[in-house]
């Protein structure tokens, strides 16, 4: 049976050191196509692929290790353990740091940074 990430496999580290874990994640990938046409042409001859961008959104971040002020984090991995392999976003820098707390709920964070490569490693 396929086991899912749960917070102790998404987590944010800076070399090699685990700072913070995450409940859940989103990640989007893009990349901008561009076409190549030719004079005369009534449909393009190619499509040329761009470099692929990502967008990592980590929701209800808790602090693992030392105090982490995530607004001074540059640079940074985030890791998602999956049951064969992880995946790592790498060379990330944050975006958007949104903070709540409310009703005597813990402070919860959600971090929205932009990774510059991703890779898989198998576990």
């Amino acid at each position: 049976m396929a086991q899912f990430p749960t917070a102790k496999d998404i987590y944010l580290e800076v070399d090699g050191r685990r700072l913070a874990a995450a409940q859940s994640y989103r990640v989007t990938g893009s990349r901008e196509t561009r076409f190549v046409e030719s004079f005369g042409a009534s449909a393009p001859a190619a499509a040329v692929a761009g470099v692929p961008r990502y967008t990592v959104e980590l929701s209800r971040l808790r602090i693992t290790g030392e105090e982490t002020d995530f607004y001074g984090l540059e640079n940074f991995t985030v890791v998602i353990v999956k049951p064969d392999r992880k995946i790592l976003y790498t060379g990330c820098q944050w975006a958007d740091i949104v903070e709540e707390a409310g009703g005597g709920d813990p402070v919860s964070e959600t971090l929205t940074a932009y990774a510059a490569g991703r890779m898989e490693v198998a576990v």
